[in-house]
């Protein structure tokens, strides 16, 4: 599942900001940073020698993530906000390292955007990433909030196990005392 949401989103995301570079007269190049990050975080993206850095250390950070959740047991309504989000934050990132050669040939290394909207530009991945990292926020604190009031679980648990039911400890452990 995790690798068809990822390619339901980086796919149709690479071919529109080919389509984009070679059609639309207002696309630009994204160097680096966004509305978010502000205009430091930007030029340090923006810089070759930290830039690459940063996309190395992006590389790594998203890699993690992919491989948690694809080990990782959750709910769906978690993993699938959790995966589109992750496929917008790796598609942008397959841009700049390298992809852009083929989605923008002959641009500097950065991102295709080409959604003009109230005075700044966007692409496909990020409205993945706006629209899925509030939902993904939303499922993990609810199922935290499910987690804690289910019982036998949390405190309540150790509790238990603190209070003296060592028959049942005991039991699954021969050595204990």
């Amino acid at each position: 599942m995790v690798l068809c949401l990822l390619a339901a989103v980086i796919v149709p995301d690479q071919a529109a900001k080919w389509w984009a570079w070679r059609h639309v007269p207002w696309a630009v190049i994204n160097p680096g940073g966004d509305l978010l990050s502000g205009p430091t975080i930007g030029a340090w993206y923006a810089a070759p020698v930290s830039g690459a850095l940063l996309d190395v250390l992006d590389v790594a950070l998203l890699t993690t993530a992919i491989l948690l959740l694809s080990r990782w047991r959750t709910a769906n309504w978690v993993s699938v906000p959790a995966v589109l989000m992750i496929g917008g934050w790796s598609s942008n990132v397959l841009d700049r390292v390298g992809l852009h050669y083929w989605t923008a040939p002959g641009s500097v290394r950065g991102v295709v955007d080409f959604i003009h909207i109230g005075g700044y530009y966007y692409n496909i991945a990020d409205f993945f990433i706006i629209s899925c990292t509030p939902l993904f926020l939303l499922a993990v604190g609810y199922q935290a909030v499910r987690a804690a009031r289910r019982p036998g679980h949390g405190v309540e648990r150790a509790a238990i196990v603190n209070a003296g039911d060592r028959g049942s400890i005991a039991g699954r452990f021969p050595g204990y005392r």
